[in-house]
């Protein structure tokens, strides 16, 4: 016998259903219609939850198998930069279609440049007769922010043929007149990147949310070709599609002034200021400077090597999804680039609890830098403490873990110029100043903290990265690929 239902006509003798049913005779057409839809809505909201919950017991199911890898270090360590090298590797064409998006950082980072450049120079006032010989180290009193710029987008002057500036520091005050038009941008192009929110670092470096690709794809760059060249593109439409006015403007003034910047960048005030460590710009500020003329150019197009270089600093936790194959067998990874600053690491934690591996990037050609949030901190030891944390850390005492001591090339390249660590790291003592005596005391370090925070006997893989160099990076993240199947897939009879 059917169960009776409480809408049935069996049910009379239930208090709640005699109540409901005298309600709906009583109710008006009106009040019947508004109850109908009422009814529909939660009924589609009801479904809409099964399936959600359906779709995410799926999702559950086939994630069961996946790799979930997090970039973790400070700030400026590399780890964007690795992220792009696994996208390049696992994902080439999403690359390819964001590299016209990338134009927009390139001129943000030149633009940037230039600026810090000038500041320094005017905290300077334009030049820089210190003695050789002197001990003094007087801190450098930097002033990052330029004095207000007139809003609009003024043309870059046509360059005089022969300007009659009788000295250095007047031929200075002359190329910042020449390049105020330009730096008048760096505004206009934080908000094309940020979508007009934007936070800014203690030195004026912008930090933008994931997704800032979508905000600043150039129409007129978006048709290339790659030739034989793998850092080699060209347009696919004789040049002549809708172009983005803001870039289209300031390409037009890096093309006028294009001379300014390289008579600025070879200047003698600039040289010394950086040769005695009274300047200091980042690798990219340097990469770019240097090949102006390329960047500069009408139909430039951002080169693999550009956008490995390019630096942008992202908000919050960002999440790449790749398939890797080995063996035959394929295999999803989710990769997660962590931001590194000191008030966005408590982001990190929520992704501890499902982390199968971990690549920690410390980048050792910092031992002469320090923190931007806390300028008393050196740098190789807030690597060293956050790796601690990491190794210490209850839900990570399985987690496949991995270190890129990174940055090598631009270690030798300060040790070749006679940067001395002793200056900075007071423990290195009186030890060899030659590049292999300092990379392995620096390993020998993170290695010790590993040693202390090993309880489970965990192997820990070291790599000596340049991250830049898209060869040997992507021969290692092979070998990490290897080493994270052979630890933690077999039991999901992957491997």
């Amino acid at each position: 016998m059917r169960t009776p239902s409480i809408y049935s006509v069996e049910s009379t003798a239930d208090p709640f259903s005699q109540a409901l049913r005298a309600n709906q005779a009583g109710e008006t057409p009106e009040e019947r219609r508004v109850r109908l839809e009422a009814e529909a809505e939660a009924k589609r909201v009801s479904d809409r939850i099964d399936e959600e919950l359906r779709q995410e017991r799926e999702r559950l199911r086939r994630s069961k198998g996946d790799v979930k890898l997090l970039l973790l270090g400070q700030a400026e360590s590399g780890k964007s930069t690795l992220q792009k090298q696994f996208q390049l590797m696992y994902r080439p064409s999403s690359l390819e279609q964001e590299r016209a998006s990338w134009r927009t950082v390139i001129y943000f980072n030149v633009v940037h440049s230039l600026k810090h450049i000038l500041s320094t120079l005017e905290a300077w006032d334009d030049s820089f007769e210190e003695d050789p010989n002197s001990t003094n180290s007087t801190p450098l009193r930097l002033n990052d922010e330029l004095p207000p710029i007139p809003s609009g987008m003024p043309r870059a002057p046509s360059r005089p043929e022969s300007p009659a500036l009788p000295s250095r520091n007047n031929r200075i005050a002359y190329l910042r007149s020449r390049l105020a038009p330009l730096l008048a941008t760096d505004a206009p192009l934080a908000d094309r990147l940020s979508g007009g929110v934007s936070v800014l670092g203690s030195k004026g470096g912008l930090y933008v949310r994931s997704g800032w690709q979508a905000r600043t794809v150039d129409k007129g760059l978006s048709r290339f070709k790659k030739s034989t060249n793998d850092n080699d593109f060209r347009r696919t439409d004789g040049g002549d599609a809708e172009e983005d006015f803001l870039l289209q403007d300031i390409g037009r003034m890096l093309s006028t002034l294009k001379e300014d910047i390289r008579e600025l960048w070879a200047h003698q005030t600039v040289k010394g200021l950086i040769m005695k460590r009274k300047l200091k710009l980042d690798e990219w500020s340097e990469f770019f400077l240097k090949d102006i003329t390329r960047i500069a150019a009408a139909d430039y197009i951002p080169t693999t090597d550009d956008i490995l270089h390019a630096r942008i600093q992202t908000m919050g936790v960002a999440e790449h999804i790749f398939d890797v194959d080995l063996h035959g067998k394929s295999v999803t990874w989710h990769l997660y680039d962590v931001g590194g600053a000191r008030g966005q690491r408590h982001s990190w934690i929520p992704y501890f609890d499902t982390a199968n591996a971990i690549i920690f990037v410390a980048p050792v050609s910092a031992f002469d830098q320090y923190l931007e949030e806390d300028p008393r901190t050196n740098r190789i030891d807030d690597s060293l403490q956050l790796f601690t944390q990491v190794c210490s850390n209850a839900l990570l005492k399985s987690v496949h873990l991995v270190l890129f001591l990174n940055k090598t090339d631009l270690l030798k390249a300060k040790i070749d110029n006679g940067l001395r660590v002793a200056k900075y790291i007071t423990s290195f003592g009186d030890r060899s100043n030659d590049y292999e005596t300092v990379v392995q005391y620096f390993r020998a370090h993170f290695l010790q903290v590993h040693r202390r925070n090993n309880e489970n006997r965990r192997v820990l893989y070291t790599h000596f990265t340049s991250v830049v160099d898209t060869k040997t990076t992507q021969r290692i993240i092979g070998n990490v690929r290897d080493s994270i199947f052979r630890g933690y897939l077999q039991s999901a009879a992957l491997v």
